[in-house]
């Protein structure tokens, strides 16, 4: 009697967590570090690059994370039949899908979403630095009326002290969006917004391009690329 065989083991995502500083929460992902990628953020860092090239290359970074993103959401079996006239089976995406942008930088990521997601439903969120409070407050959000029922893609460039992205996630969960539904997308990050923000939302996806070395007194994203918003909207 042959032994039967063991069961295949568990789907695992397609990336794996991947920090210069050490290991970081299971729910943290990151694009493969190939030449070309390197080659693109080398670019998109150098403050000499041209306004039109860093949109350029900055726009093919956030097209592979929309790509990336994509493939963490769970899908079911579908059959579908072929042209010649043979069936097949295959999978389809579960729900519905929405992107819900964190103002302003954040809207420079919509152009990709759409690019690979025909007809998204888009909603914006605008959160700003409270100056009474020193604290992230909330100015303005507009979502699609069922986002309850979607998962959602947040997209913000960039995850510095993580006090915007964790308040947009306090924001949805008020609009009765759940934490595993919400996959955050983003360019750069630092290790200690990373922490920050997992251990506050240990259930939403984290997305990022690149982990770089950390914050410097300013809270500003080092080696970083600057202000995004600024050298994308700003001659």
């Amino acid at each position: 009697m042959s032994t039967p065989c063991p069961p295949p083991p568990p789907p695992q995502p397609s990336l794996q967590p991947n920090s210069p500083k050490g290991d970081l929460p299971p729910s943290v992902f990151t694009l493969p570090r190939t030449a070309q990628l390197e080659a693109l953020f080398t670019i998109i860092r150098d403050k000499d690059t041209p306004r039109g090239d860093f949109i350029f290359y900055s726009d093919r970074i956030i097209r592979l994370l929309v790509e990336e993103g994509l493939n963490h959401l769970p899908v079911i079996t579908k059959t579908v039949v072929t042209p010649t006239g043979s069936t097949y089976e295959g999978v389809g995406f579960e729900g519905k899908i929405c992107g819900v942008s964190i103002l302003r930088a954040g809207e420079a990521m919509e152009a990709g979403l759409r690019e690979v997601c025909r007809s998204v439903r888009i909603g914006k969120i605008l959160i700003q630095r409270d100056e009474e409070t020193a604290l992230p407050k909330l100015f303005y959000s507009k979502f699609p009326p069922d986002i309850a029922r979607r998962y959602v893609l947040l997209l913000d460039p960039m995850l510095a002290t993580g006090g915007s992205a964790m308040k947009a996630i306090q924001v949805l969960k008020e609009n009765q969006v759940p934490e595993e539904r919400i996959i955050f997308i983003n360019l750069i990050a630092s290790p200690e917004g990373l922490k920050t923000f997992c251990g506050t939302h240990p259930l939403v996806k984290v997305i990022t391009g690149w982990i770089d070395q950390g914050l410097n007194e300013k809270a500003f994203i080092i080696p970083g690329l600057g202000d995004f918003g600024e050298r994308r909207y700003c001659e």
